[in-house]
């Protein structure tokens, strides 16, 4: 090993010591007070950023949980240490998923007549709910093709050209809104993926929606409001997600339920779904 090589690896450089000064950046936190947080002295978090220390697993894991570090970015911290990842990553229809499955199901269901979906960090579509298929449906069967990607995802059907920003009344407001919301998700979970759409999507963006949002403190809460063929649709969203999760996915998981903004759009909803034909 070089000089160079040495003193970048003494100084933590792409290694876990520039993982744990970035992400506590990010908290906005000094090294006093992340000492405070996590009841370690404040000379051993400097000695672990500078690489003079080497961390335990169990430093790592108390250190990621005080900072809120996403699980799939624990697992890199223990990986750039040297230790094995311990979260694992299971698919949607692991049998050990299978709870957390009908968790979300269950929600899903439980808000209709209304839309529902669940996410993961990139906002790819993972699960729906009638509604939401019910509504996605008005914008043409080719909707998902037209704003391209491998997976339905979110931020494309927002922010792509061929997308629903024409059919948004009040893109002016809520659509930096939603882009800045992206923004903070994709820095606050570590979502490379994000930000690599983030990347993509913003060559299609104007500085007004990247930068301003019109009446955004007029009103309690933001709705999106959809015109398309005589139909006004008018909602806005609560998120949820896994308060206490041990896997990869779930922590990813995010559910967001979406409420009628106005009298009109509960009516549209309600009536849509008594015209449905009963389950069988």
């Amino acid at each position: 090993m070089s000089l160079s090589e040495i003193r970048k690896s003494r100084n933590g450089e792409g290694g876990f010591p520039q993982m744990l000064r970035t992400w506590r950046q990010k908290r906005r936190l000094s090294q006093l007070d992340l000492a405070l947080s996590s009841g370690v002295s404040q000379r051993h978090v400097s000695f672990l950023e500078s690489g003079r220390a080497r961390p335990s697993r169990g430093m790592i894991l108390q250190l990621s949980e005080t900072l809120e570090v996403p699980l799939r970015e624990r697992n890199a911290w223990l990986a750039a240490a040297g230790f094995a990842p311990i979260f694992r990553t299971r698919p949607l229809d692991d049998p050990q998923m299978a709870q957390v499955m009908n968790a979300v199901r269950m929600m899903l269901t439980s808000h209709e007549p209304f839309p529902a979906v669940a996410l993961d960090r990139a906002w790819n579509i993972r699960m729906t709910n009638a509604p939401f298929e019910m509504m996605t449906a008005l914008l043409g069967d080719d909707i998902w093709r037209r704003v391209g990607g491998d997976e339905r995802n979110l931020m494309r059907l927002f922010f792509h050209p061929n997308g629903i920003r024409p059919l948004v009344t009040n893109w002016a407001a809520v659509g930096p809104l939603t882009w800045r919301r992206a923004e903070r998700e994709a820095e606050a979970l570590g979502g490379q993926d994000m930000k690599q759409s983030l990347a993509e999507l913003s060559q299609y963006q104007d500085a007004e929606t990247l930068w301003s949002a019109q009446d955004s403190a007029l009103v309690p809460v933001m709705p999106f409001i959809l015109e398309k063929d005589g139909l006004r649709i008018s909602l806005f969203t609560i998120i949820a997600t896994f308060g206490t999760a041990q896997d990869v996915t779930a922590d990813e998981l995010r559910i967001e339920t979406m409420f009628p903004a106005d009298p009109a759009t509960e009516a549209l909803f309600r009536g849509a779904a008594a015209a449905m034909p009963p389950a069988r």
